[in-house]
């Protein structure tokens, strides 16, 4: 396990345990939010350059989707390990509502210079609502990933519950 890629729906938990995998298995973190927003919410132009830095290094633990822009593709050429952290739709709405809030009030710089705006609780595009209906697309998606020819040199894990997380991150 030294190529892992930690993917699942926003609010998942998907960056928690991709930090703590990073942690525990002494490799580099990145997380795709952090290289695909640019100040003002815009995307840069220089992510795919990126992701694709990023790859490239012997080992790493990345966290994040980004399949329509190709990122995807990139990262699971080059990754060993593919874990997919797919709680339950209200485990992910509980989650999302709450730090959407907690980033709100707090002001907390994301990536960039970007912070979530109070509208991010309402908003068409909020990520709230990208959540929930993307949800089960992703799932599915992720899901079929286990029998796809092009996942399979992959070492595949499910995680749907925290003692599924923790029963994971014990076994390393």
């Amino acid at each position: 396990m030294q190529r892992v890629w930690v993917v699942g729906t926003s609010g998942s938990g998907k960056t928690t345990l991709a930090r703590e995998l990073a942690r525990r298995l002494g490799l580099p973190h990145t997380e795709l939010d952090a290289l695909y927003w640019g100040p003002g919410w815009t995307p840069r132009e220089e992510f795919l350059a990126d992701v694709g830095s990023a790859v490239g290094q012997d080992a790493w633990v990345i966290d994040g989707n980004y399949s329509g822009v190709g990122a995807a593709d990139l990262i699971r050429e080059r990754a060993d390990t593919f874990v997919f952290v797919d709680p339950s739709r209200a485990t992910v709405m509980r989650r999302l509502v709450t730090r959407t809030i907690r980033r709100t009030a707090s002001r907390v710089e994301l990536w960039n210079g970007n912070r979530e705006p109070w509208d991010a609780l309402f908003a068409h595009d909020s990520v709230i609502r990208w959540a929930w209906t993307t949800y089960e697309d992703k799932r599915v998606r992720y899901a079929a990933a286990a029998s796809d020819p092009e996942y399979a040199h992959l070492a595949y894990h499910r995680l749907r519950t925290r003692a599924d997380r923790r029963a994971f991150l014990a076994a390393l």
